[in-house]
């Protein structure tokens, strides 16, 4: 059973700065892609970036140039750097891991923005 577990999220004021992280339970090389979604209340889970075997990164455009995913293979961990965070990046955040049809989901942490 693969098990993703993310962690670091919390409250910060906009501007500032967040660092998720999602442990995998099995070799994060065993999946094509690694990915951080997020879901806002009342909104649908939305893409926000990805992480493919080959080190290959995708954003979504409205965090292009603030948020860096990467990954530690020795760890079997995949952060996201949150830099400039606004208050429309507030949601929960998923871990998610897949290979071919098969995936995989975290149980989220919540990231808030203060007001």
């Amino acid at each position: 059973q693969v098990r993703l577990v993310e962690s670091g999220g919390g409250l910060v004021q906009p501007g500032g700065s967040l660092k998720l992280s999602c442990i995998v339970s099995e070799n994060i090389f065993d999946f094509n892609n690694i990915m951080w979604h997020r879901q806002a209340p009342g909104k649908e889970r939305d893409f926000v970036a990805a992480i493919n075997v080959n080190g290959r990164t995708n954003y979504t455009d409205s965090v292009k140039g603030r948020f860096t995913i990467s990954r530690d293979s020795a760890k079997n961990t995949v952060y996201l750097q949150m830099d400039s965070l606004k208050p429309e990046d507030a949601a929960v955040y998923y871990c998610n891991a897949n290979i071919f049809a098969r995936q995989y989901w975290g149980q989220g942490t919540q990231v808030t923005l203060s007001l």
